[in-house]
């Protein structure tokens, strides 16, 4: 009899390991194609980078963390990815110079940039000066794929632009019309530029699965980190990460360097380039929270009304009609 109850109970245990397990493949399928949700996470991964940078400032130099971040996903990506690596090696044959701009130039780029910003200005501020990104987005699709945009779509464009005007000139008008202001704000607009080349990029990128292409970007955002680590050690500022640095390093590599990049291009896959940069808007609401709480960042009057002018050109660019090669279709 007790063999008996004993055979049953295993079989009910083995049949609820195999439901939890069926929930969790269920659950973890849903989540992979839920945009939305994987933007949001990204999003939050990409603000935490930017406090992430902040705390950086005296623990690490902004090249080594640039170099260490890429050097341990590619590490990390090699272990257990290697053998799916090869076969789709052919894939990108013909495309390994576009892998080393989309490396170098979005990832490299705009991260060294970004480190160098957070030296100088705020969280907040980059949280907010990063919602340039879908601005440079829509731009670069108008150049580069002819996309056709309406009049609202400009007009919130040049409200989102507005607003980061009020936060370079940290709502001083005299300070934005003598063109002046923090040179950690204008850094961080010229790493938007990078990234939003990035972000029109993976619109064309190989039919290869995120995490392949993910690892084939960081081996190229590793190579070409190499010569501006170089450079940072000629000027004598470079600087070997301290205990915390490490932790700083490790929760980069980890956390927006990796998850969230993946999290993005598969939000790309499902939904486009241009609508899924809209998505970098919620930085600056992620970001300010985190900059408040920990490390006691003060929210200013032209902070806020800044945010303001973002989510209005955001409304504006969503509520108008979407742009399609070559033609305008109804939302």
């Amino acid at each position: 009899m007790s063999l008996f109850l004993n055979i049953r109970l295993y079989e009910r245990h083995k049949l609820q390991k195999i439901y939890s397990g069926h929930m969790i493949f269920k659950f973890a399928n849903q989540l992979y194609n839920n945009a939305a949700v994987l933007l949001c996470l990204a999003t939050l991964g990409f603000a935490g980078n930017t406090i992430a940078g902040k705390l950086a400032v005296g623990e690490v130099s902004p090249m080594m963390i640039v170099f260490l971040r890429w050097a341990i996903v590619t590490l990390l990506l090699l272990s257990f990815h290697w053998k799916k690596l090869l076969r789709e090696i052919m894939k990108i044959k013909k495309r390994l110079i576009w892998i080393l701009l989309m490396g170098g130039v979005g990832l490299t780029g705009f991260n060294s940039l970004f480190y160098v910003a957070a030296q100088y200005t705020s969280s907040i501020n980059i949280g907010i000066i990063q919602c340039t990104m879908p601005g440079f987005v829509v731009l670069g699709t108008i150049i580069f794929h002819k996309r056709v945009v309406s009049t609202i779509q400009v007009l919130g464009l040049f409200v989102t632009m507005l607003a980061v005007i009020i936060i370079v000139g940290e709502g001083e008008l005299d300070t934005i019309l003598s063109l002046t202001g923090n040179i950690g704000d204008l850094i961080m607009l010229a790493g938007c530029l990078f990234y939003a080349g990035y972000n029109i990029g993976l619109g064309n990128r190989p039919a290869l699965d995120p995490l392949t292409m993910m690892a084939f970007f960081s081996f190229a955002a590793l190579i070409t980190s190499v010569p501006i680590l170089f450079i940072e050690f000629l000027v004598g500022s470079s600087q070997w990460p301290t205990a915390n640095g490490w932790g700083i390093v490790i929760y980069v590599a980890l956390i927006p360097a990796f998850l969230s990049q993946v999290f993005f291009m598969r939000g790309v896959d499902l939904i486009g380039p241009g609508e899924a940069g809209l998505y970098h808007n919620l930085v600056p609401i992620f970001t300010a929270v985190l900059g408040i709480s920990i490390l006691g960042e003060v929210l200013h009057v032209f902070h806020v009304v800044s945010l303001f002018l973002v989510f209005g050109g955001i409304y504006a660019f969503k509520s108008a009609k979407k742009y399609k090669r070559g033609k305008i279709m109804d939302t």
